[in-house]
């Protein structure tokens, strides 16, 4: 296992001193996150100052770090170059191959949909395998990897074209959404069915030949089944749609689309439950988005071990399930300068981790007041519930939430330094946290 020391006392510093400019951009509290991170390398960074090794390993070490950090830009451009190899791979494979037409369509939508997103989950297959096999890989490896990240980001892709009719949404990574584009409309459901069906075709294409081929494949599956969902926009058509999906995150989003309101109603806050919300956030964005990428990396370096892949997953879905929360706290009260984003969660009346922790707390008057203006789109309206947080503490609450994961996260991490490298957990938070 490679020592990560060094790198992690230089990055702490980078990132005190990125953060502190952000702070001193706004007077709130803009994100938690980094806050978490620097203490946790401010921890592990301690060690070196104050129990050093010998002069000699020290370098070593240091040498170790430096190849590490210059692998990771090498993996970037490496799995960036990769997708016109993978693109012909999906064109020339046998249902494609007859059909000229549909090729140029389904580079079309691989194209615009995979394309324009930061790419963490299917660079962290890469870069968690590279740990895992410490940096010693064959060429062909490192290829499998990368066309298993970009499976990943498929997956991604898939999720996101149905999400966004769903939603309603107008844009999507800084352009229209591809529902939008095409005068495709809700046909664009079928365009996400395809997106899927190119997931298992990139699986086949490089695993089918390896032991590892239907441990991979079952983690893409899951478990998946045929589901039914009812879709409606403003009352005036209904449309539903069947399609096999990866189960728990299909599951996921039928709880956040269940728990959302109807267009032009207001939500029903009796569903808008803590067991509810963690739901949600486990099935609709913690397995896919932090388990499936250290999980699908793993059994590609050959660890079969099922108890150690689940202690993999006991880390990595709290994880996700801090993130999402951070985003819920960032939608509310972030500067959008900073963020990059306007949030709308109490505008489109979201099941937000604020939102179930305000109600618990609410008298009969107040709990009238987020009935009548939650889920409201007027400035007044969010104000009020805005106020109503502040009245509650919500940023305090998350500042605790915050101390409480922190711990339990890297005592999770530390419990399992001997089995698996620590890095790949912190390389996963300090990617989720970079601009």
């Amino acid at each position: 296992m490679i020592n990560t020391k060094y790198y992690i006392f230089v990055r702490a510093g980078t990132l005190r001193a990125r953060f502190r400019n952000r702070m001193l951009r706004s007077n709130q509290l803009i994100t938690s996150t980094p806050k978490l991170l620097r203490k946790f390398f401010s921890s592990k960074s301690s060690s070196v100052l104050h129990h050093p090794s010998s002069k000699e390993l020290e370098i070593t070490e240091r040498s170790k770090n430096l190849l590490v950090m210059a692998s990771s830009c090498k993996i970037k451009d490496q799995f960036h170059e990769f997708f016109p190899e993978m693109l012909r791979c999906l064109k020339n494979s046998p249902p494609l191959h007859e059909l000229p037409s549909m090729q140029e369509w389904v580079e079309k939508i691989v194209e615009y949909n995979l394309k324009g997103g930061k790419m963490n989950r299917g660079m962290a297959v890469v870069e968690s395998f590279m740990i895992l096999k410490n940096h010693q890989v064959s060429e062909e490896e490192t290829k499998t990897a990368i066309a298993l990240g970009w499976a990943v980001e498929m997956l991604q892709a898939f999720f996101l074209v149905a999400d966004d009719i769903m939603d309603c949404s107008l844009t999507r990574r800084m352009k229209p959404c591809w529902y939008r584009t095409n005068n495709l409309g809700v046909k664009a459901f079928n365009d996400s069915i395809l997106l899927e069906s190119l997931i298992y075709q990139i699986v086949s294409s490089y695993c089918k030949n390896q032991h590892y081929y239907l441990p991979v494949l079952e983690l893409f599956h899951d478990v998946s089944r045929p589901f039914t969902h009812l879709f409606g926009s403003r009352g005036v058509f209904f449309f539903l749609y069947a399609v096999k999906v990866t189960m728990r995150t299909s599951l996921g989003q039928a709880m956040d689309l269940h728990s959302a309101p109807n267009p032009n109603e207001t939500p029903d806050l009796r569903k808008f439950t803590v067991e509810t919300y963690d739901a949600i956030v486990k099935y609709k964005t913690a397995y896919y988005s932090f388990y499936l990428p250290v999980a699908v990396a793993m059994r590609l370096a050959g660890i079969r071990d099922n108890a150690l892949l689940k202690r993999a997953e006991d880390i990595l879905l709290p994880m996700g399930h801090f993130f999402q929360v951070q985003d819920d706290y960032l939608d509310c009260f972030g500067d959008p300068e900073i963020t990059g984003k306007i949030g709308t969660d109490i505008e489109d009346g979201k099941c937000s981790w604020l939102i179930v922790t305000a109600l618990p707390m609410c008298d009969s008057a107040q709990r009238q007041l987020i009935e009548a203006h939650y889920g409201t789109k007027n400035t007044e309206s969010v104000n009020l519930v805005k106020s109503l947080y502040q009245r509650f503490d919500i940023p305090k609450l998350y500042t605790e939430f915050e101390e409480r994961s922190y711990k339990e996260l890297t005592q999770m991490i530390e419990g399992i330094k001997h089995q698996l490298p620590t890095s790949i957990f912190q390389g996963f938070m300090e990617k989720f946290t970079s601009d």
